[in-house]
This record gives C-alpha cells, sequence and structure tokens, in this order.
C-alpha cells in the first residue's frame, strides 16, 4: 500500500503533462473531445490529492509522515525528489479544486474563446502541482517556468486590447522574476554545493563565514523573485491590471499562482533559516513582517480605491498574500496554523468572486462595453463580448438575480473576514496566535492586529459600495442568461468555503498540526534523507 501511494505522488505532475499533449490531437472543432480529456484528468488529480492529503494527515495510516517519491531510483541529494507532506498536499488540493471548478466554468463558453485553452490549462496546473510537490530549488525553478508559460497564454486568452495591454506586462516582470530566480539559484548552488532543500538545511550552518554573507544575499535574491509572484508591496503592481483584464476563468485559477509565492516563502523560511540554521537562523525575518503588512495595507487602499469588481477581486489576492507572509515574519506556530486556514478560505473566497464577477455584470448588461474588441484577425472573440451569442450564452434560471446577489453576499463576507464564515474565523484564528506567542510584546505584532481589523472594515465599506450599485437594479432590466454549470461552478467553492466554517473545528486540527510539522524541520530531513531501514528477518518491528 506505502508503494502505492509513493507512486502517486507523481500524478498531480504526469497526468497533467499527459492530458494536454493528447488535447494537441484533436483540432478545436472537436471540443467535447478535449473538454473530456481536460475534465477527466483533473478530476482524477483531485482524488489523487485528496488521497495524498489523507495519507499526510495524522488520520492516515502512517500518521502525517511525509511521502517521498524517487525519481529514478536515485537517493536524495543526487536525484530528484517529490515531497507530499501536510503543506504541500493541503496546497495540491486546493489547486487541484479549483482547477476543476474553474475548468467547469469555462466549459460553458471560454474553452473556445480562443486556441489551446485545455492544453495551457492543464500545462498550468501541472506547474503549480510540480512547485508545491518538488524537493529541490532547480526543478522548482523548471515548475516555475512552466506555470508561467502556461500563465502568459490564459492571461491573453480571448484576446482584446486590455487583456493583451495587461499580459505584456506581466510577461515582462515575470521574465524579470525568472532572471532574479536564476541568479539566487546559481549563487546558492555556488556556496552550498547543492540544490536539495533537505540537503541544504543540513549543510547551512557549517557555512564557513567568508561564504555566509553570499549565500544570504543569493537567498534574498531568490526572496524577490518569490515575492514578486507573490504580489508584494511594492513588487505587486502588475498584479491587479493583469487579474483584471483576464477571462473569468483565468482569473479564478490565477489566485493559487500567488499562493506559490508564499508557499515557496514559507517552506524556505522555516526549513532553511529556523533555530539549526546557526548564525543564518531568522535570516528575513523582519523583512518579512514589514513587507507583509505593508501589501496588507496596499491591499486594503487598493480596494477602497477601485470601482470596478474585478480590481477588488484582485487587491483582495493582495490582502490574502500580504496577511500570510507577515504572519511568517512574525513568527508562532499558533499564528500560522491561523493563516493556513486563513490562506485556503480566501483563495476560495476570490477565485468565487472572479468567476461571480461575469455573472454579476452579464445582469447590468456592461460585459460587453467592458471589453475591448480583439486585436487579432482570427476566428476566436470574446464569447460574449461582441454581442453575436446571445442566443447561446444560457438559459434564463429562475431566480436567477437572487443566486447571484446571495453568491456576491457570501463572497464579501468571506472575503472581508466577517462572523460567521471561514474568513473569520481565519483572521480570528492569527490574532489569537499572534497574541499568545512569545512575540505578544513586538510591536509589529500590534500592528499587524490593528491593520488587520481596519482591513475587515474597509472591504466591508467597499463590497457595500459596490454592491448598492450592482444589486440594487432596475425590476424591468431583463434577467442575466447563465447556463447551469456556471452555477455550479460558484456553488461548489462557496459550499467548499461554507464547509470549512462549519468542519472549522477538524480544518484547524490539520493546519495546527501543519504549523507543527514545518516547526520541526528535523523531520522533514529525516524523511528526505534517511531512506527506510528494512527490519531484519525475525527482529521485532
Amino acid at each position: 500500500m506505502k508503494e502505492l501511494v509513493e507512486h502517486l505522488v507523481v500524478v498531480p505532475i504526469v497526468l497533467p503533462l499527459f492530458a494536454a499533449a493528447l488535447t494537441l490531437f484533436f483540432d478545436e472543432r472537436r471540443r467535447a473531445a478535449r473538454a473530456a480529456i481536460s475534465f477527466g484528468a483533473t478530476s482524477i488529480v483531485l482524488v489523487v490529492a485528496l488521497v495524498l492529503l489523507f495519507e499526510a494527515s495524522d488520520s492516515g495510516p502512517h500518521q502525517g509522515a511525509a511521502t517521498v517519491y524517487t525519481i529514478g531510483d536515485w537517493p536524495a541529494p543526487f536525484g530528484i525528489v517529490l515531497v507530499a507532506d501536510r503543506l504541500s498536499t493541503m496546497l495540491l488540493a486546493l489547486t487541484s479544486f479549483l482547477g476543476l471548478t474553474t475548468l467547469l466554468f469555462a466549459l460553458a463558453r471560454w474553452d473556445r474563446a480562443g486556441p489551446r485553452f485545455h492544453a495551457l490549462f492543464l500545462l498550468l496546473l501541472m506547474g503549480v502541482n510540480g512547485a508545491f510537490l518538488t524537493g529541490d530549488l532547480f526543478n522548482l525553478f523548471v515548475f516555475f517556468e512552466v506555470l508561467l508559460a502556461a500563465s502568459y497564454g490564459l492571461a491573453l486568452h480571448g484576446s482584446g486590447s486590455a487583456r493583451v495591454k495587461a499580459g505584456l506586462h506581466y510577461v515582462v516582470i515575470n521574465l524579470a522574476a525568472s532572471s532574479l530566480f536564476l541568479i539566487g539559484v546559481a549563487v546558492i548552488y555556488g556556496v552550498a554545493g547543492t540544490l536539495n532543500m533537505a540537503d541544504l538545511a543540513v549543510r547551512i550552518p557549517d557555512i564557513p563565514a567568508s561564504n555566509r554573507v553570499l549565500f544570504e544575499i543569493g537567498c534574498a535574491v531568490l526572496g524577490v523573485a518569490f515575492l514578486i509572484k507573490a504580489g508584494t508591496w511594492p513588487l505587486g503592481f502588475w498584479l491587479p491590471a493583469t487579474y483584471s483584464a483576464a477571462s473569468a476563468p483565468a482569473a479564478g485559477m490565477f489566485v493559487i499562482l500567488t499562493k506559490v509565492g508564499v508557499y515557496i516563502v514559507i517552506r524556505l523560511s522555516l526549513l532553511l533559516f529556523g533555530d539549526q540554521a546557526g548564525p543564518s537562523a531568522g535570516f528575513g525575518e523582519q523583512w518579512l513582517a514589514v513587507g507583509g503588512i505593508l501589501t496588507l495595507v496596499f491591499g486594503t487602499l487598493g480596494i477602497l480605491a477601485s470601482r470596478s469588481m474585478s480590481r477588488i477581486g484582485s487587491y483582495c489576492v493582495i490582502v490574502s498574500a500580504g496577511t500570510v507572509l507577515a504572519v511568517v515574519g512574525i513568527g508562532g506556530e499558533a499564528s500560522l496554523a491561523g493563516a493556513l486556514y486563513y490562506l485556503i478560505s480566501s483563495t476560495l473566497g476570490a477565485s468565487a468572486f472572479f468567476l461571480l464577477i461575469e455573472l454579476l455584470n452579464r445582469a447590468r448588461g456592461s460585459t460587453a462595453a467592458a471589453i475591448s474588441p480583439p486585436v487579432f484577425n482570427d476566428e476566436f472573440s470574446d464569447p460574449i463580448g461582441d454581442g453575436t451569442e446571445t442566443d447561446e450564452v444560457g438559459v434564463v434560471i429562475p431566480a436567477t438575480v437572487a443566486l447571484i446577489s446571495g453568491g456576491y453576499i457570501l463572497c464579501a463576507i468571506l472575503l472581508a473576514g466577517l462572523p460567521p464564515l471561514s474568513g473569520f474565523v481565519g483572521k480570528f484564528a492569527v490574532m489569537s496566535g499572534v497574541l499568545s506567542s512569545t512575540n505578544m510584546v513586538a510591536p509589529l505584532s500590534w500592528v499587524l492586529i490593528g491593520i488587520l481589523t481596519l482591513s475587515s472594515f474597509g472591504m466591508m465599506i467597499a463590497f457595500a459600495r459596490v454592491g448598492i450599485e450592482v444589486l440594487w437594479t432596475s425590476a424591468e432590466k431583463q434577467p442575466p442568461r447563465v447556463k447551469r454549470v456556471e452555477f455550479v461552478a460558484i456553488a461548489a467553492l462557496l459550499a467548499a468555503a461554507v464547509t470549512l466554517s462549519v468542519e472549522g473545528g477538524l480544518a484547524m486540527r490539520f493546519v495546527t498540526s501543519t504549523s507543527t510539522w514545518l516547526h520541526a524541520p528535523q523531520d522533514y530531513v529525516r524523511a528526505v534523507l534517511e531512506p527506510a531501514v528494512p527490519i531484519a528477518e525475525g527482529a521485532a518491528p
């Protein structure tokens, strides 16, 4: 059974890659075949992710131990390893669920708005899954580039001058981030002689003092690349324009991309620069705390200043990243557990909100006006922006406006962190954890609590202002045409967020054990570097 689970670790990477290649054998007229391949592969990946998540939990047969898969049976640190522990499987399951729901939404119309949507989507899924599972920095760079290359195509999907302009900025910024990533990795390898994360954790305390400054410079350069991806202030100026211009399913899936940067910061900060790191212990914590708080302030001010729902959703993503990064910088097991819970809640809420925005714009009759005409003279165009497919958009579902309005209210409560939903539980757990930690007297801890509180009030004001404008519409307007799969996709995301609230105790126990695991990096190192020793025949187990 254990060997089977070990082989399952590679499935979230190999299966989307194989499925993406398979979709290329079908031309754009075989839409049903391509959709079936994508949906089937994404569904299987979700099931595998849930199995791995259960294996990584305390309820699993291996009591939460990390599952390590060695490519080609080459042991670490010489070979490539994939590591499925509590944190990586949690985010793997979250990514797979977001992938399935946004793909379901796209099948209503967006998958035919441009060429190769399914191949790009599956490659994005593969890159994100690989980034969460890989155990070394070099392959992290490889998966980082795969997900970025796929995201470039999805950012431009549907054409339109607004998407092209924002997409070009997005490409340039991320190419610069990739260059920094490569420079940082080269410096780290030159000093430490390894790129395996577990092996780095072992070698860092023994780095000579003459080389330690150079090593920390390489880590700082690497950190800047991840903070760009996470949308940290002042490096995240590209995010609102890109996410606002992207198509609804692309923006809904892009929510997880910022979490890739956040994940790597969490992983490397606690694995490489914990108490066991010698003179490098705590490297960059103050910068993370200050940067996270400033990002939180920037995101809140952006939400208050925004007059469009898409920009509000983009700044909500920034607020989420800033909150988690600030907690990582301030430290503490209890506060990190709350931040991980909040990360899940805010990701589900933001993705649902981006999908809901299209339906809200359709209800207002503003979608066509909001999206500029295609800039490429080809057969693909915005499927709802040119007004030529009004009969194919969907059917008028009874109480459509009421359902859309209810979804908006749920998203607002989730993202603003109001009771009784999981957004409030996550923020309250962060505040409680910060106060219960040994750093409770630190000024930054109190600043974070104050900013989190003010951020909730600011977001509530912004959502109420936009909600009045959007939802208080004239009764004479025709209800929007919506396909049922679009409602199903949004309802699934919101139902998951509500379930997270109802089963808050179970979820908090998991994230608490995850935080404890992350603060004990020797267990991760042992799982990766020490192969299992077989029990001698006749010996007691």
